[in-house]
């Protein structure tokens, strides 16, 4: 061995050490649909609200002759039941969404195999949500959450411009969907706020929208803004939403200093049956982020790309342009397959300078089976790279995994995302 080098590990011992550092350290999840306490019912939990997630109901169509429309006039209970009854005792519960119900349950003691929700209810009723919550990121290993706030949620907007109690494990974003791809449907609630601003954002629309977005971030104080796009989106953009963006948008983050997340690919109520199911995914012409990149070097970009079919594109794109960071297996990827094809890709191409995954999480003890699925996915991966690295000639030692594995569960996040995701 040469002088001065480090023995490191073992072959053997890599994998042990591997998914010793990845239990052992704190996630920053970096993008959900959770709400802190202080926002109310936005939140949601518990067996109803895990079982009646959107996942579970587009497969629950596939095995039982109820039609949607039947369906939705269900209440949340009964709905629950149906799906407890077809998917998880008429068949096995293999699939993604219904086996982390499984693992769930079984992370709190409860049965998994019962015939009816009778104790899982009267468990999730029993919680004081404060001390739950601490409860369930403790068991999925994340020491706080990246939340979606939306300015113009008619629910939730009050909340915040009445002063919602901040919550140190929780980090607003904001969210800004209604304003780039709906801009017909709510430019009036800017209007009715004091705003002059008008249907086509012409005047003093552009200007005014990033006097909205100036309040707002100093209310809510986002660690980033985001939007999620459809599979057409280009940049630049002869359109309303293109002009927001370039004009207002990318201004507003520059002067308050935090990223975009650029969320691209989702075909919009494919089937609008489904309502929250209802949407699919198509592939992105990839040549706007190229752009968008490109003309706008001050500004700092979270893409994520929702068709398998553009990760390469994306890993390319992203060594050309350090402004950008890949992040997360959206959606329809987060599959373990899936999961592992572009976490490999991603090592191969970037080294440890992306962020292998969120949650997105919609129902609180989601990310309980999301993060285990993510630690038991990536620990063969991970220790696979060290393993190769290590027989052509780089002992890998435990300090080696442990700041990587710090690095992509968190330092790339903070460092991206700056101060305002130390706040």
């Amino acid at each position: 061995m040469p002088n001065g080098q480090s023995p490191g590990l073992a072959p053997d011992d890599i994998l042990a050490a591997v998914e010793k550092e990845l239990a052992a350290t704190p996630f920053i999840d970096i993008h959900t649909h959770l709400f802190m306490p202080s926002l109310g019912e936005l939140g949601l939990w518990g067996i109803d609200q895990l079982i009646t997630y959107h996942y579970l109901e587009a497969e629950l169509f596939r095995s039982s002759s109820l039609t949607p429309e039947q369906y939705w006039r269900l209440s949340t209970r009964q709905k629950a039941d149906l799906i407890w009854r077809t998917l998880f005792m008429e068949n096995a519960p293999v699939s993604e969404a219904t086996r982390g119900v499984v693992a769930v349950l079984h992370a709190f003691g409860l049965p998994t195999n019962s015939s009816d929700l009778t104790e899982a209810r009267e468990f999730f009723a029993a919680q004081e949500l404060r001390s739950h919550i601490r409860r369930v990121f403790n068991l999925s290993g994340v020491s706080e959450v990246v939340m979606t706030n939306d300015p113009l949620d008619p629910e939730e907007a009050p909340i915040w411009q009445k002063g919602a109690e901040a919550d140190d494990q929780f980090h607003p974003v904001l969210r800004l969907d209604r304003i780039l791809n709906r801009w017909s449907e709510h430019w009036r609630v800017l209007e009715s706020q004091g705003y002059a601003v008008d249907a086509a954002a012409t005047g003093q629309s552009i200007a005014e929208v990033r006097r909205f977005l100036a309040v707002w971030c100093a209310r809510m104080r986002p660690v980033y803004m985001a939007v999620s796009l459809p599979d057409t989106f280009q940049y630049p953009e002869e359109s309303i939403r293109g002009r927001l963006l370039a004009e207002a948008v990318l201004p507003a983050c520059r002067e308050v200093g935090v990223p975009l997340s650029l969320m691209i690919g989702v075909r919009y109520q494919v089937n609008p049956a489904l309502r929250l199911a209802g949407d699919g995914a198509g592939k992105a012409d990839l040549r706007a982020l190229e752009h968008i990149c490109a003309q706008h070097p001050g500004n700092r970009f979270l893409v994520s790309v929702l068709s398998r079919e553009n990760q390469h594109e994306l890993c390319v794109y992203a060594r050309k342009f350090a402004n950008m960071m890949p992040f997360g297996c959206w959606w329809f990827l987060n599959n373990p397959s899936i999961v592992e094809e572009i976490t490999c890709e991603r090592l191969e191409m970037l080294g440890t300078s992306f962020i292998p995954q969120h949650s997105d999480a919609r129902v609180l003890e989601q990310v309980i089976y999301k993060w285990r699925n993510t630690r038991r996915t990536l620990a063969p991966i991970l220790a696979n790279k060290y393993r190769l690295l290590a027989e052509d000639g780089r002992p890998v030692t435990r300090t080696d995994i442990q700041r990587d594995i710090t690095r992509l569960f968190r330092g790339n996040f903070e460092a991206f995302a700056g101060s305002a995701a130390h706040v």
